[in-house]
This record gives C-alpha cells, structure tokens and sequence, in this order.
C-alpha cells in the first residue's frame, strides 16, 4: 500500500495532485505548525500573463499554531474579490465554466479553518479529476503529535499498515532510505517537474495552481500531466 503525507494546501500546483495520483492513501497533515508565507492559504495565477498570487485571508495565524486551528476571515469580501479576479483573468479559457464553478463551491464552501477549506480545494479537484485516492486527517487518526519528524512519519506509515512511502522529488533531502528500509518500507519519491501546455502566457509558467491547468485542459488531459491516466 502506497502512502503520502502531505500539509493541506489551497489549489495546490500541479506535482502535489502527481503525489496525490500515485498513492492509495494520503494524509492530510493538519495538526502540525501553520507555515506562513507558505502555501497553505495561498497560490499563484496568471493574470495579465504574469503568475499572481490569490490568497485565503487568515486570523491570528503563527508558526506555533496548528493548521487545524488557523480560522480564515468570515466575511465575503475575499472571497468575491477572488473569483473576480478568476473571472478576470481567465473567462477566455477552454474550460472556464466547469473551473469557475468548482473554484466557487470550494470558495463558498462552509469552513472556519484554512485546513478545512483547502482540504476542499483538493477534494473538489481530485472528484473532477475522478481520482479515487483514500484521505485521511492526521488530527483525528493518530493520536501522535508528540513524536516528531521522520519517526512520526513512520508511525503513520505502521498504522496504516504501508509498504512504501511517496514523496515529491523535493523532498529527498528530508529522508534517508535506509531508515525507511530498517522499517520494513521502500522510499520513492515523484518527479513533479511540470509538462508545458498552452497557457495565457508567451512562456510557459510552471508551478501554478492546478485551477490554471484545469482552465486549459480538459479533465483526460489534465489527469495525463499529473500521471492519473485510467488503467494505470
């Protein structure tokens, strides 16, 4: 069984549903550390032709608050301003109408935190997408927030009962093999490097939201570029 841990991000760029697509169970982990000027609330757009960031507006959010417990900004400004400039900077796009609606369900949707409202975001996704990946929250699950690091990582890996643990390409420098070995677990990691498709720019932006690669894809393209293809 294949697994990933992951930070909830809102609309993730394209690697993160790579990660997702390649696992039969992914946790969401929402009850470690807020990072901030992260991109736990926010992401980038083009707009304009020029990557842009759209952010989620949170309250009283520190690195020595959990996830799980960061609230976003109630009122509804944000959040019309958001879908404005969506609308703005791609109604011109393929697949504008699907996207903007999926994007306003998740922009509306009930949530009071941000690890709420972006577990949405990839929710919302990997059902367009038709990705039948298992989530699970670490906050509800494991009952392991004292230990920390790779041994938390590996205890999730145990109650789960995997046999390999996935990870983005960047994260290599994070983990060592031989510790995954001795825990009976294979360590692989997924090349997120972006394949160009056609964008509303002269270059190619990589690293965007996958809201910028669903407006230009349809979903059979779109599940191609994150290695989702039916029968794999």
């Amino acid at each position: 069984m294949k697994l990933a841990v992951m930070q909830p991000y809102f609309f993730p760029y394209a690697g993160y549903f790579c990660l997702l697509a390649a696992v039969d169970r992914f946790v969401f982990y929402d009850d470690v550390h807020y990072i901030k000027s992260g991109w736990i609330n926010r992401n980038r757009l083009l707009l304009g032709g020029e990557p842009s960031y759209f952010t989620v507006p949170v309250v009283n959010a520190s690195c020595s608050t959990r996830i799980s417990d960061v609230a976003i900004v109630a009122n509804g400004k944000w959040r019309r301003k958001m879908l404005e400039s969506l609308r703005h900077g791609y109604s011109a796009a393929p697949h504008f109408g699907a996207v903007y609606e999926l994007v306003q369900s998740v922009v509306f949707a009930k949530a009071d935190s941000i690890s709420e409202l972006a577990k949405a975001s990839v929710y919302a996704v990997a059902k367009y997408l038709e990705v039948d990946t298992h989530f699970v929250d670490s906050s509800s699950s494991y009952d392991n927030a004292s230990l920390r690091g790779v041994e938390r990582v590996l205890d999730i890996c145990r109650r789960e009962q995997a046999t390999h643990y996935i990870n983005l390409s960047g994260g290599r420098s994070l983990y060592e093999p031989e510790c995954f070995r001795a825990a009976g677990l294979t360590l692989a990691f997924v090349d997120s490097k972006a394949t160009p498709y056609p964008q509303f720019s002269v270059t190619f932006q990589p690293a965007l939201s996958i809201v910028d690669l669903l407006m230009h894809n349809a979903p059979s393209q779109a599940r191609s570029h994150i290695g989702a293809e039916k029968g794999q």
